[in-house]
C-alpha cells in the first residue's frame, strides 16, 4: 500500500540524497561518536548557537540522578504554539542501553539546522509550519551505567532502566485496562482519567514526560529503541488476558492509520521494509505491539489514551550499543525515514473551533463516525485529526453549545481545513455530563519480559 519514496527496492539510493540534499555534516567518520551527558549537552547548545532564530533549549524536569532531560524545539516562532501549527515530538534513549535512537536524534538536531541554513526548501518548510521537539534521551541516568560497559561488553539489560533500575517503559498509568472496559460499557473512548495519586507512582523521568504531554498539545510522536528492527503501533498490551505462548492482535480505533504511519518509517528507512532482521522477520517492517509480545503501562499506548498524541514506538538496530563505525551507516539508513515521517503530522484535518462572536472554544471534542476515538482543541481553539484520505462525517462538541456536523474528504497531501462555528445551547436542554471521577487502576507488576520495547 506504499505509494513510493526512498526506501522502496526500485528507488535509485543517489535520488534520495540529492532529495534531501547533502551539503553540510557530510557524513565523514569524525562527525559521528557516542556522546556521553555533557558531550550531548555540548551539542545540543552548539546546534542552538549555530540556528538561534529558529531553536529553544528547554528541560523539562531531572532524572534520579538529577540530570537534565533537555528538550530541542525547532520552530519559526520557538517558545510559541501557533494555532493550526501541529506539535511533534520524537524521544530518544528511553531505555539507557538503548543507544541509537539517541545519537540519531543528536545528528537529526544538526542536520535540520544545517539544511535549513542552507535553504534546503523540504526542511525550512517543516520548520515554519510544524513545531518540532526532539528529547534524545529520556533516561540519561541509563546511559551512564550502560556507556561505562562499552559497546562490546553490554548486556541486555545494563543500564536499561534508570537509577533505580526502574523500566520506564513499564511504568506509565495502566490506562489500557480502563479502556478496554469503557469498550464493553461505551464510556470514554478517549483522554481518560489518571488513576488518584498517580504523581507517586512514577519515575522522576516518567512524571516529567507526562507533565510534558500535559502542557504541549503534541499530535504525532515516535519513541527510538533498539533490540530489533521493526516499526511497532499500538496497543501494545493485548485485550485478552495472558495465553501461554500465545499473542493476540491489539488494535486502537486507528488501526489503519498507525498501520500507514508504520509502514512510512519502514518503507524510508534503508533495510526495515525488508522484514527480515536480526533473525527475525516482520512483513513490511512493521508489527502491531500485542500481536509481537504484549506490554504493560508502556508509553506508546499512554500517549493514545491520554492525549491527543499518536506515538509508534522504532526498533532500530540489532545491535543495543552499536560501536561508534556503525553510526554513519545508521544514520543514512534513518535519514530519509525520520523526515518523512515527522512530514505525516501535516495529514488528515484541522481547523479551529469558535463560538458565534469568533472566540476559540477550547477543549471542545472532534469527532469522526465510524472511528471511536475522539480528540480535543488545544487551548488556541485549534484541534488536529489524523485520517487516511477518504470521506468522513466530523462532529464538534462543547459543554453548553450545540454539536455541529459536517462531511469533508480528505486528500492525500495537506490537512484539510475544516472550522466549526458552535452555538450556545437552549438553556433548559443543558445537560450535566457524568462526571467519573479518577479511579485507582494500579495494576500489580507484571513479570519482567526481556523484549527490546
Amino acid at each position: 500500500e506504499s505509494s513510493g519514496g526512498c526506501g522502496q527496492p526500485w528507488t535509485l539510493p543517489w535520488l534520495c540524497a540529492l532529495l534531501l540534499g547533502l551539503m553540510g555534516f557530510l557524513v565523514s567518520g569524525s562527525d559521528f561518536q557516542h556522546h556521553k551527558y555533557e558531550d550531548m549537552v555540548r551539542a545540543l547548545f552548539a546546534v542552538q548557537s549555530e540556528c538561534p532564530y529558529i531553536t529553544r533549549i528547554y528541560s523539562i524536569g531531572h532524572s534520579v540522578e538529577g540530570r537534565h532531560l533537555y528538550v530541542l524545539e525547532f520552530s519559526d516562532n520557538p517558545g510559541n504554539h501557533e494555532a493550526l501549527e501541529p506539535e511533534f515530538k520524537y524521544v530518544g534513549n528511553m531505555h539507557g542501553n538503548e543507544v541509537l535512537g539517541r545519537e540519531l536524534l543528536i545528528k537529526f538536531s544538526q542536520f535540520l539546522c544545517e539544511e535549513y541554513r542552507n535553504r534546503n526548501q523540504r526542511i525550512v518548510r517543516l520548520i515554519h509550519d510544524t513545531r518540532i521537539h526532539i528529547l534524545p534521551s529520556m533516561n540519561p541516568d541509563g546511559y551512564e551505567v550502560a556507556a561505562r560497559q562499552g559497546p562490546e561488553f553490554n548486556g541486555y539489560l545494563v543500564g536499561r532502566g534508570n537509577a533505580r533500575e526502574i523500566d520506564l517503559n513499564r511504568d506509565f498509568p495502566d490506562l489500557n485496562a480502563l479502556m478496554y472496559y469503557y469498550e464493553k460499557t461505551k464510556g470514554r473512548n478517549h483522554h481518560l482519567p489518571l488513576p488518584d495519586n498517580w504523581e507517586h507512582q512514577v519515575q522522576p523521568e516518567t512524571l516529567a514526560v507526562i507533565k510534558w504531554m500535559q502542557n504541549y498539545n503534541f499530535i504525532l510522536s515516535a519513541n527510538l529503541h533498539g533490540g530489533a528492527v521493526v516499526a511497532n503501533y499500538p496497543f501494545d498490551k493485548s485485550r485478552d488476558g495472558r495465553i501461554r505462548g500465545r499473542t493476540t492482535y491489539s488494535a486502537t480505533p486507528d488501526d489503519k492509520i498507525f498501520r500507514k504511519l508504520a509502514r512510512t518509517y519502514s518503507y524510508a528507512h534503508g533495510w526495515m521494509h525488508k522484514g527480515w532482521n536480526c533473525g527475525d522477520y516482520f512483513d513490511e517492517g512493521i508489527t502491531n505491539g500485542a500481536s509481537w509480545y504484549s506490554l504493560s503501562k508502556g508509553m506508546q499506548d499512554f500517549n493514545y489514551l491520554y492525549t491527543n498524541c499518536f506515538e509508534i514506538t522504532l526498533e532500530l538496530s540489532c545491535d543495543k550499543f552499536p560501536p561508534a563505525s556503525a553510526l554513519p551507516r545508521e544514520w543514512l539508513g534513518n535519514r530519509e525515514a525520520l523526515v518523512s515521517y515527522l512530514e505525516q503530522v501535516h495529514h488528515g484535518i484541522k481547523g479551529m473551533v469558535y463560538d458565534e462572536n469568533n472566540n476559540p472554544i477550547s477543549k471542545a471534542e472532534i469527532s469522526v463516525a465510524g472511528i471511536n476515538h475522539d480528540v480535543t482543541a488545544g487551548v488556541d481553539g485549534d484541534y488536529f485529526r489524523l485520517l487516511l484520505p477518504g470521506t468522513y462525517t466530523v462532529t464538534a462538541s462543547a459543554p453548553g453549545y450545540l454539536p455541529f456536523t459536517s462531511t469533508v474528504t480528505v486528500g492525500p497531501a495537506e490537512a484539510i481545513q475544516l472550522h466549526f462555528y458552535l452555538k450556545p445551547a437552549p438553556k433548559q436542554n443543558l445537560k450535566v455530563k457524568p462526571h467519573h471521577g479518577r479511579r485507582n487502576l494500579s495494576s500489580p507488576k507484571a513479570p519482567l519480559k526481556l523484549g527490546p520495547r
